[in-house]
Formats: C-alpha cells, sequence, structure tokens
C-alpha cells in the first residue's frame, strides 16, 4: 500500500486532541530537546542552546569538540546534564543551567564510536527526584550491547550505582522517587519507521519497594520517550504509523491519544514533570502543555557560526579511497576527499585535478598514452563516465545514460573507449569523444569489475556469473563484431583475465585445485589454496610459455611481450601494431597451467618480464591471518617466483610495468616489481590539500545515499513507497543541517521511511577528538563509607588460558583480592567522592600498579602489578555463559549441555565450536541464541544440528563408539531466542523450526532479514548500507522481515525472575528437554558381539 506523504502540518481531531498553532519559519534539525520552567534546552549542530519557552532567539551554552546532546534540567532548574564528547567518547557531565565549564561526572569508557542505529552511550535521561543525581543508559555491565541497564551518578561524584531493572533502554523516575516508569528494550536511533517486530518497546512501571514491574503499554508498536507527569505516563507511540504523544492513566488504565501528525513523527519528548512537554517534530520544537492540551510549534532562531561546515583548504590525506599509476609510472592519480589529484612518484607538484567540492569522484584511471584520466563522478546529480587531461583543465562528461551507479572505468589501449559497469552489473563501452554507451554483457550475478583490454584493443575480457552453477565464467567481446564468446571451463570459477603485453596469451585465474584444508574437530573439509594460473593461447600458432626450454642461439619467442622475430627487446611496439588476433576454434582446448603453486590467489597482471599475481593466507573468521597478502613475481626468464612485497592491502600497476604502487596500512610505497631486490620507497602524500566545503558535501552526500537506495534496494517498487518524494520532503531540510551529526540524523530519517531493516547511514567526518584509553581490572568497586575508602567489591571471573576472558587481577602472582582496600592507582591516592576510572586513565599497552591492602590504611599496604584488558564486555559475557551452562549442568544431573551464540559472525562460530564438540554426547543441548547480533554463519550451525544418525563404528583398544556423519549429537534440543535475536540470528531460528530440530522457545525475534552491501565509502568516508537481499520461504514468499520468528513455546523474561535470580526461558527448555529425553532415552547400543565366522570344525 503507497503511503501518503503530507507535508508538516496538524490537524485538529475534534475535542479530543491538541489543537496545535502553525508551524514557523525558524531553524530546523533542532533534537533532543527538555523544558523547565520558562526555559528549554535542545541540540542543534552538535552544540547545546537554550530559548524560552515561547520560542524565539536561542543562547548557546556549549561550543566543545564532538557533539552535546541529551540534554536534561534538574528539577530545580538550575542545572543541565548531558552526554558530552569532549574527550572522545561518550561521557556524563553538567554544566549550570546558564551555561558554564562542563564538570565531567563519569569517567567509565565507552563502547564506540558506535554505529548510527546503537546511538550513544551513557546517555542522560534525567535525574533523580531530589536532583541529587543525574540518571543514565549504559552498558558497562551489560552481556551485549543490546542490554544495556540504567545507573544513577552523584553530582557530588564517586561511582554511579545501577537502578534495579535488569535491562532498560530508557527510564525516568515518580515525583516522589519511589517508582520507575522504563522500557527495558532500546532501540531509540534505529532508521525504522512503522516497525512492529519482536524488539518493539514497551513500558513498564517499576515499583522500587516492591521490586516489581508491570507492563502499561502491551502493544506491538513502538512505545519509547516516557514522562511522569502527576498521575500519568505520556509517552511516544507510532500506532497509527507515526509516532505521536499519548496519555496513559495510571488510576484508569486508560490510554488516549493527544496529537495526530501525518507525515512526520515526535520524537525526544522531555517534560517538567509538572505540565509541559517538548518535542521535536520534522525538525522543529514543540512544547505541548498538558493542562489545556494546546500544542504550540515554536519559533526559533539558532544564531550558530556554523563552524562545523566552514570551507576551508586542508589536508586529505587520511580521506584516500582509490589510486592508479600512470602508463609510465612517473606519476598516480589519487582520489581523495572527492577529488581526483596527479601525484609525483618523485618529483613535482601534486595537483587537484577536478575542483570540484560538492561532487563525488571516484574510480580514477589513466589513458594509455598518460594525457587524460577517466573517473566516475556525479557532478551532474547521476554517476557519470567523465574525462579530462591528466594536467588540469577541462572536464567532459562521456556517458549520458542514467545506469545508476558506475564502476571500474578502464580505458582502450588506443584510448578510443572506455569499458566500465553499472550497478545491475551490466558492462558497457562508451566511446572517448562521448556519445550512447554499448551493452556488452549483462551479469546475472554480482559483477567482479575485472574487464580488461587485449592489447591492440579489439578484444575485451571479463567474468560473468554462470546461473545454472553460480561460477563465474571467462568471456572474450570483439568489439568490433559486437560478438562474446565463453571460453574456459564452465564447471569451474575463472576470473581476472589478464593479456599479455603481445597479445599472444589471456591469462586468468581459476579454482581448479580440490586438494581441501581438513578441520581440526571434525571430518570435514574446506576449501583453501584452490586456484591456480592458467594460459589459454588465443592462436593455434601461439607457443606454450611454459613449455621445457631447450638453449637455442634464437630469441625464445614463448616469452610474452616479445615478437617472434629477431627484434630487440628494447624498441616497444606501439599498441596498434600489436597483433592481437583471436581464434576461437578450439581455444579451450589450448589452455596450460602456469608453474605455480595453487594458492588464495588474488589479482594477476603480465609483464614482458613476470606474471606478477598476489597470494593471501587462509580467511580466518575472528582472528587475523598469520600472514598477510604478498605480491609474488614469476619470472619467464628465470622460471621462478620470489615475493616483491609482503602486507599489501591494495595495488596498482602500471601499463608498462615498470612500477607497482602498494598500499600497506596507511602508509603508499612504490616498487621496481624487475628488480632483483625490489626496495620500497615511500610516496609523499603530504601535498594532498583540497578546497573542502562541508555544506556542498552534505548536498552531495545526500544525494548519493538516496540513489544508493534507489539503485540497490532489494525491491524495485521501494516497498510501495515515492521514492521522489520522500527525496523532496527531506532535501530542503539540508540547509538547516550544522554539522555531520544532522546529516546522518536526515539521512536515517529519510532511510526509515521505507520501512525496512538494515537501512544504515553511519560514521562520516564528525570532528570527534581521540578516544581516551583507560585500563580495565575485571572487576567491581564500591565506597566503604565509614573509611571513605573503595573496595574491590567482586572480581570478574575470566579463563586467562584465552586473551579475549583474560581477567587481570586473576593471573598468578597477582596479589589483589576481593574485599581488599585499593588506596591509590599509579601513585595517586584514590578516597571520597573520585573516580577510579579517572585514575585508570593511561596509554594502551601500560601496565597499572595499584596500592591495596586488606584495611584502609597505607600501613602494610602493597603494591601490585597489573596488565589491563581494554574491555570488560568479554568478562560480562563470560560470566553469564558460565552461569547458564552451569546451572543447566546442575539442574540436568549432567545430562544436558548449554551453549550459547552471540553472533552468527566470528564470535558465534568461535563459541558454537568450543561448547558444541566436547558436549556431543550429552542427552540433551540448549543452543541459546537470545541477544544474537546475526552475521552470516547459521547455516553452518544449521547443518551441524540437522545431522542425523546412520551407522555407528567400534573398535579394539578403546570402549568409544564413533558416529556416521563424524560428530553426530543424537540428544535432544532446544533454542532460545528474544526481541533481540537479530538478523542471521532470525534466520537461524526460523530454519531451527523448518528443520524440527526441537522447540524454539523465549518470544518473538527482531525479524529483520533483509541483508546489505556496502558499495564503498560516501565523500567523507562515512558508509550507508542499503539492504539488498532478502530471505524467502520454499514457496517464494518474502518471511520474517517486519515481524520476526515465533516460538513454539512463549515465555517472558519477567522482572521479577530477573530479579530473584531465575531464567525462566532457561528453565523451560531444561524441562522440555527433560520431557522429551523421558519420552526418547538417547543411548548409543552397547558394542554387538564378536561375530564368530569361523566353520565349527575350524574353532
Amino acid at each position: 500500500m503507497r503511503v501518503r506523504l503530507i507535508l508538516p502540518l496538524f490537524l485538529v481531531l475534534a475535542s479530543a486532541l491538541a489543537p496545535a498553532s502553525s508551524a514557523l519559519a525558524g531553524t530546523g534539525l533542532l533534537r533532543f530537546p527538555d523544558v523547565c520552567g520558562n526555559r528549554i534546552v535542545f541540540t542543534y549542530a552538535g552544540d547545546l542552546w537554550a530559548v524560552g519557552t515561547q520560542g524565539g532567539t536561542a543562547v548557546r551554552l556549549t561550543a566543545g569538540p564532538g557533539v552535546e546532546q541529551a540534554a536534561h534540567y534538574s528539577p530545580d532548574c538550575s542545572q543541565i546534564a548531558f552526554t558530552g564528547q569532549y574527550s572522545g567518547d561518550d561521557q556524563v557531565f553538567m554544566i549550570p543551567a546558564s551555561g558554564g565549564e562542563p564538570r565531567q561526572l563519569t569517567w567509565y569508557p565507552t563502547p564506540g564510536p558506535l554505529p548510527q542505529r546503537w546511538g550513544i552511550d551513557s546517555q542522560v535521561y534525567g535525574w533523580t527526584a531530589d536532583g541529587s543525581a543525574v540518571v543514565f543508559r549504559s552498558t558497562r555491565e551489560a552481556v551485549g550491547i543490546s542490554n544495556p541497564k540504567l545507573f544513577q551518578v552523584s553530582v557530588a561524584g564517586g561511582l554511579p550505582t545501577a537502578l534495579p531493572m535488569p535491562t532498560a533502554g530508557s527510564g525516568e523516575y515518580s515525583p516522589d522517587g519511589k517508582q520507575i516508569v522504563y522500557s527495558p528494550k532500546f532501540r531509540d536511533y534505529r532508521t525504522w519507521n512503522r516497525y512492529v517486530g519482536g524488539w518493539a518497546q514497551d513500558l513498564y512501571i517499576y515499583d522500587v519497594a516492591a521490586r516489581t514491574a508491570r507492563n502499561i503499554t502491551a502493544d506491538q508498536h513502538t512505545d519509547r520517550d516516557p514522562m511522569w507527569i502527576g498521575n500519568a505516563i505520556y509517552f511516544l507511540s507510532d500506532r497509527g504509523e507515526h509516532l505521536n504523544l499519548y496519555r496513559f492513566d495510571i488510576g484508569s488504565g486508560e490510554t488516549r491519544q493527544l496529537t495526530d501528525y501525518k507525515g512526520q513523527d515526535a520524537r525526544w519528548a522531555g517534560s517538567d514533570g509538572k505540565s509541559q512537554i517538548v518535542f521535536e517534530v520534522d525538525g522543529s520544537l514543540h512544547l505541548y502543555d498538558t493542562s489545556t492540551n494546546r500544542d504550540n510549534a515554536l519559533d526559533i532562531s539558532v544564531p550558530s557560526d556554523l563552524v562545523p561546515r566552514h570551507a576551508g583548504t586542508r589536508s586529505v590525506r587520511d580521506f584516500i579511497e582509490d589510486f592508479a599509476l600512470s602508463p609510465n609510472g612517473k606519476r598516480a592519480a589519487f582520489v581523495a576527499r572527492g577529488e581526483v589529484f596527479s601525484v609525483p612518484m618523485e618529483h613535482g607538484l601534486t595537483l587537484d585535478l577536478t575542483h570540484t567540492p560538492g561532487a563525488h569522484e571516484r574510480e580514477v584511471a589513466w589513458s594509455a598514452d598518460g594525457k587524460r584520466v577517466a573517473y566516475v563522478s556525479d557532478e551532474s546529480g547521476e554517476d557519470a563516465i567523465w574525462v579530462r587531461d591528466a594536467d588540469g583543465g577541462a572536464a567532459r562528461q562521456l556517458s549520458r545514460e542514467n545506469f545508476g551507479r558506475l564502476y571500474a572505468p578502464r580505458w582502450s589501449p588506443d584510448g578510443s573507449r572506455i569499458a566500465y559497469v553499472d550497478n545491475e552489473s551490466r558492462l558497457h563501452l562508451v566511446a572517448a569523444s562521448g556519445g550512447t554507451s554499448t551493452l556488452v554483457a549483462d551479469d546475472p550475478g554480482f559483477s567482479r569489475r575485472d574487464h580488461a583490454w587485449s592489447p591492440g584493443g579489439h578484444y575485451l575480457a571479463y567474468t560473468v556469473t554462470n546461473p545454472d552453477s553460480n561460477l563465474t565464467q571467462l568471456r572474450i567481446y570483439d568489439v568490433s563484431g559486437k560478438t562474446n564468446y565463453p571460453v574456459g571451463d564452465p564447471l569451474s570459477n575463472g576470473y581476472a583475465p589478464a593479456f599479455s603485453p603481445d597479445g599472444k596469451l589471456l591469462f586468468f585465474i581459476g579454482d581448479r585445485e580440490w586438494a581441501p584444508q581438513i578441520s581440526g574437530v571434525e571430518w570435514n573439509f574446506a576449501s583453501n589454496r584452490s586456484a591456480g594460473l592458467f594460459a589459454l593461447t588465443l592462436r593455434p600458432d601461439v607457443a606454450n610459455p611454459f613449455a621445457p626450454r631447450n638453449d637455442s642461439a634464437s630469441a625464445d619467442s614463448a616469452k610474452p611481450g616479445k615478437k617472434d622475430s629477431d627484434e630487440k627487446e628494447s624498441k616497444k611496439p606501439e599498441p596498434a601494431s600489436v597483433d592481437d588476433r583471436i581464434s576461437f576454434e578450439g581455444i579451450d582446448s589450448r589452455l596450460v597451467r602456469a608453474p605455480i603453486e595453487p594458492d588464495n590467489l588474488q589479482w594477476i597482471a603480465v609483464t614482458s618480464k613476470a606474471l606478477l599475481y598476489v597470494v593471501s593466507d587462509a580467511f580466518y573468521y575472528g582472528r587475523e591471518s598469520e600472514n598477510k597478502p604478498r605480491l609474488m613475481a614469476w619470472s619467464f626468464e628465470d622460471r621462478e617466483s620470489k615475493e616483491i612485497f609482503k602486507g599489501l592491502e591494495e595495488l596498482a600497476l602500471s601499463a608498462d610495468g615498470s612500477t607497482v604502487l602498494v598500499k600497506s596500512g596507511k602508509d603508499y610505497k612504490r616498487l621496481d616489481p624487475g628488480e632483483s631486490k625490489p626496495e620500497p620507497k615511500d610516496i609523499k602524500l603530504d601535498g594532498l590539500f583540497a578546497q573542502v566545503d562541508p555544506k556542498a558535501e552534505y548536498a552531495e552526500i545526500f544525494r548519493e545515499v538516496w540513489r544508493r537506495y534507489r539503485d540497490h534496494y532489494y525491491v524495485q517498487n521501494m516497498h510501495g513507497y515515492d521514492w521522489d518524494a520522500i527525496r523532496a520532503k527531506y532535501e530542503p531540510k539540508l540547509a538547516d543541517v550544522g554539522d555531520r551529526s544532522d546529516l546522518n540524523y536526515l539521512l536515517g530519517q529519510m532511510v526509515a521511511e521505507l520501512s525496512s531493516s538494515h537501512a544504515y547511514v553511519s560514521g562520516g567526518d564528525l570532528g570527534l577528538p581521540d578516544r581516551p584509553h583507560v585500563g580495565l581490572l575485571g572487576a567491581r568497586f564500591e565506597l566503604d563509607s565509614p573509611s571513605g575508602r573503595y573496595r574491590i567489591a567482586k572480581i570478574l571471573r575470566g579463563e586467562n588460558d584465552e586473551e579475549r576472558y583474560r581477567s587481570p587481577l586473576t593471573e598468578v602472582g597477582v596479589d589483589a583480592h576481593e574485599g581488599d582496600f585499593l588506596l591509590a592507582i599509579n601513585g595517586q591516592p584514590l578516597a571520597g567522592t573520585d573516580n577510579p576510572y579517572r585514575l585508570l586513565r593511561s596509554p594502551k599497552g601500560q601496565l597499572i600498579q595499584l596500592t591495596v591492602n586488606s584495611r584502609a590504611s597505607l600501613d602494610g599496604a602493597r603494591t601490585v602489578l597489573v596488565d589491563p584488558v581494554d574491555s570488560e564486555a568479554e568478562l560480562n559475557y563470560y560470566a553469564w555463559t558460565t552461569a547458564n551452562r552451569e546451572y543447566v549442568a546442575k539442574a540436568s544431573n549432567g545430562t544436558i549441555g548449554y551453549l550459547h551464540i552471540p553472533d552468527m559472525g566470528g564470535d558465534g562460530i568461535r563459541e558454537f565450536i568450543k561448547w558444541f564438540y566436547p558436549q556431543l554426547r550429552k542427552q540433551g543441548l540448549v543452543v541459546d541464541v537470545r541477544d544474537n547480533g546475526g552475521g552470516n554463519v547459521s547455516s553452518m550451525i544449521i547443518e551441524r544440528l540437522s545431522r542425523k544418525l546412520l551407522g555407528l563404528d567400534y573398535g579394539r583398544g578403546s570402549d568409544l563408539i564413533g558416529t556416521y556423519p563424524q560428530q553426530t549429537f543424537i540428544g535432544h534440543l532446544a533454542a532460545l531466542c528474544n526481541g533481540t535475536t537479530a538478523s542471521d540470528g532470525d534466520i537461524f531460528s526460523y530454519m531451527f523450526k523448518q528443520a524440527k530440530l526441537g522447540p524454539l522457545i523465549g518470544t518473538r525475534t527482531w525479524g529483520g532479514v533483509v541483508g546489505i552491501n556496502d558499495w564503498g565509502p560516501l565523500i567523507d568516508g562515512g558508509t550507508t548500507n542499503v539492504p539488498q537481499f532478502a530471505t524467502a520461504d520454499t514457496n517464494g514468499q518474502w518471511a520474517i522481515e517486519g515481524h520476526g520468528v515465533d516460538p513454539d513455546i512463549e515465555v517472558e523474561f519477567d522482572v521479577a525472575s530477573a530479579l530473584a535470580g531465575r531464567d525462566p526461558q532457561l528453565d523451560r527448555a531444561i524441562v522440555e528437554i527433560r520431557k522429551q529425553i523421558a519420552a526418547e532415552p538417547v543411548a548409543l547400543p552397547a558394542r554387538p558381539a564378536d561375530p564368530v565366522k569361523a566353520p565349527v570344525d575350524m574353532r
């Protein structure tokens, strides 16, 4: 159904809904407001501002680096608490309401920088009723980022204390401080409108004395931003498709809608706890009076100097996204911050060739004569192929068709044509003089963009996907005949074509080595080092370049790059003279294999002297490969390979083969691959300066994000929404974008209109300071009131044989224990209202000295040297999963196992391997995917859980019984899921049910299964992920997205159980598995009797 989009206005609905005054033309994109008395505080352009409740001209309160946000007045209106990024991470600060020097209240390191969808950590939500402490949300003690809690920190200083609710994404105290209205879930920053999946927020009232909580919303939609005024809870909800203001009467339980905004949402509501509520609607602030039901749109002017969007000349060295070498290797074209630069390899000036701060240039390529560069630019408003002289001058747009996002321009050797690929994986040719593009091929899969010209420019080699096998196959396009010829084996992958300089051979990489790597935990295989280098001789008279040699007085005619005649090697033929004719008859039979060991090959190129290729290590999920990619050269003369460079990430080769440019980390180096021992030389890039105009960039980024969704979104109908109208709705708001965080917010609101999961925008040049490092001890501290000293209240349990689970204070030789007083850190005394984490700030990798004692005195104190950890998140996780595993073992007398899978990525597959195989002979197994963050390995796990026992193995000398297939689990299974079981966690839950592996227990999952691709950085390094493919059922119907997976057995994890230390979902899984064990006991049969095969007379 198409949603009608309406320009901002407010409807007056009878007497039940509040009349709103007309919106006025003030500054827009005002966010995170709060109100107290006659003043409103809000965030604009990353700073805090204050204005009267009647609107008018705002007054600046902060001007620090980063973003100051989530401001809340103290109950007496004298102070403002907020979340700031002065030091690089998110911390709680407070200032006088009239402004002043910020005072930092929290010091514990926050994760990040977080993607925008996770918002900020240490986000302020208000104050305690008496104004003595600030309430904020944090993941500091969380098991996973999706399970934050609320904390309060005293304005006098000291350590924060956790509020009693097990999890909380937002909340506010009642006026008397005896109750808390809160949401157990947190997804306020998610850019997904009209969401009704399992992660939708409900609101609860928690009674502090009774330690009970009751749900007051119980609705499938989003309920957020709770505010306690009198005997009512006010909150925002999208029950009518847009977020509006609602009122819940605590006495009667009645819920009533108060506003009815169409085409826009109310967001980030705050109140004075008396009668005023302020919130954002469509970028403007509205003040709602609960006593009169009057909604007033405020006209606010923000006199900001907008420093973040000031234009100026800046170094763009850190924003390089592409590079290419000139044909002779003397210069390189670098693309940085959307500009194309010509950079000398040794001597000369660095030139900005484009000077287009409002356009995103990328994908640069040099012409064969070195006189021109081609690149992709969106200067016209759409991606197109552009050309300009390599020494500057005017640019010419070549392609005119709207083919969406374009990639990989490649010049023909004679400079007459350029080949390129569009976002639909179609390969095109366009004349260098401009005109209509010619379609070469339409790849049914995702294009590898590895097309390569023959040296005479008569042919174009490329790869396409075989739809019957999903394998890539080589093709050669005859430019003059406009005919495509498939070459190579269609039953194996062939890719990365490269012609020899003499046009006689076509080299390529082929996956044709099937000696697999065997797993260390089960008898199973993984393909590794399966790629070889091959060549097709393009005419029957072309010799095998790898044939055995026999010394002769004549030149070696089989050496690529040399003519069959006696012509001297030093004389380089013109490209037009190269005979690159191809005889396609019998071409597949003219295949030769290079004498190079199969490996993980990624790239090849051919010079007159050598075959260059890149070898990478095996791919490890969750850890770095042991060997970084290496550039190798196989010499046609010496007939052996040598390593040219190790540790490369990207590379470019000059057309004459004289120079290779490599990127390694942040460094760029050049080398001559023809040298016997190539010596990499640094390239000076200190001349990469450009005129950066953030305002122009913001407009370009907006258009590019909009186009990327238009061109890549997984369904062309954009879920039925009018994508052009959505652009028209949001683009005018660019005028109010004050900094990069404002832009991300605006872009997020635009893509959220598609009502889709995985619609993400994040990052960019945010101007954040470097984040501080805090050495963590894996411990919790508490203040001993009588002495005014801190104690070590708890040491987190660890597993010190694994670095990720190392708990510093439990390591051998560390003489620190629970209950000890922590008297000093690195010689600095610790006492009173100081914060231990302030003193734990230290350079990364530095040891920390603790002064501890069993009593609150320096007499007899001891010093302890500790190697801290960077994060305690893994220790929190380890403690929780270990407690669960031990609980299940105790409750089942050791018959049932337990494993938790935190995501479907590196961490998840790691935990599965670690805990699945040791528990194979359990009679039952609980597979816990609650809070699973998604990834892409669910099919691997489902496959192993789905194995069916087909046979057994017995042998002499061992009492162990083997299964066929090997490592088959024969017990009973149950899986746990909840609202934050997400993405590939959703898919796992769905497939667990489809495979009928056991009961799925818990609550409905997130419901987000539209997968994403990243098609490269935005102009300032930001990212946008476009949902591009989605999950369907076996009937070809879309599945899971938007709703989630319903459990077979629904069990809530209620607050009362959590506070009592119980896990009702886990308990139910144990019950269900025990039922299954009782009904179908699990046991392998005993060894059969020895067979007697001897005849009676031979026994």
